[in-house]
């Protein structure tokens, strides 16, 4: 993988080891402003590790990783636990840590689509409603990489389509990357501009079409591969997209283990 000046974020070689097991093994990544890059794989191939050691949560056991001076990174967790009986409000929500200018609390309660329920208690929100709180909390601070682990989980399938087409809308505005997990293989088709196929080592990558057509890629989805690209490549609203390393797969060896992530 080339060095770029503009490289947000890279993953260079990172393998991590919990519990004995081998989560992650000699990843190597890059993620560049204004990309849309999707990571799959099966449960427990190590996608949430690999986020978070990006965002420095997880140390990696080989391996390093090298964030670009000035990076702002919005990260929306897998699910996120309040206690129901806490008297939090969706405005108090977004001033934890640290307190906020009112603006600013508009502004990214109005990319999360959420504009209406800044005096709401998280405890009432609709889980579609409580993704997008998460979502404003990560927009707050104007993020040049938004970081998403399976954030549409839970919701029905209109709500996932209506929540990945809010990410391109706020990758268009804000101009930031995202690097998101996710199993919903249709959205992965139509909002990515990359997928990384991920097995605790990435055994391809490339445009969503190339990384669909690899043998790599259809030995874990098997049919299911099939039916996400039948639907892509019938979808009237899919647009092509452009990347740097070229519409290519790049298959790399792999053994699955049964570890946990």
């Amino acid at each position: 993988m080339s060095r770029n000046a503009e490289t947000l974020i890279r993953a260079d070689g990172v393998s991590v080891r919990l519990g004995g097991n081998a989560v992650l093994e000699g990843v190597d990544l890059a993620i560049r402003p204004g990309e849309i890059v999707t990571v799959v794989g099966p449960n427990g191939s190590g996608k949430s590790t690999l986020l978070r050691v990006l965002i420095g949560a997880v140390f990696p056991t080989h391996g390093s990783v090298e964030r670009g001076g000035g990076l702002r990174i919005g990260y929306v967790p897998q699910k996120l636990h309040i206690d129901p009986t806490l008297p939090l409000t969706v405005r108090r929500f977004l001033n934890l840590p640290r307190r906020h200018r009112a603006d600013e609390i508009r502004d990214s309660l109005e990319r999360a689509g959420l504009q209406a329920y800044a005096d709401a208690s998280m405890s009432d929100l609709s889980g579609g409603q409580f993704q997008r709180a998460l979502m404003a909390r990560a927009l707050i601070d104007k993020p040049n990489l938004l970081m998403l682990d399976e954030a549409s989980q839970g919701l029905d399938q209109t709500g996932t389509a209506d929540f990945y087409r809010q990410v391109e809308e706020i990758r268009d505005t804000l101009g930031c990357a995202v690097l998101m997990v996710s199993h919903d293989l249709h959205v992965v088709m139509r909002a990515a501009d990359r997928v990384i196929c991920l097995n605790h080592s990435i055994c391809c990558q490339g445009h969503p079409e190339a990384v669909t057509a690899a043998p790599e890629y259809r030995a874990l989805f098997g049919t299911d591969a099939d039916e996400a690209l039948a639907l892509f490549r019938h979808d009237p609203h899919k647009h092509p997209h452009e990347h740097p390393d070229g519409n290519e797969c790049h298959a790399q060896g792999h053994e699955k283990k049964s570890a946990d992530a």
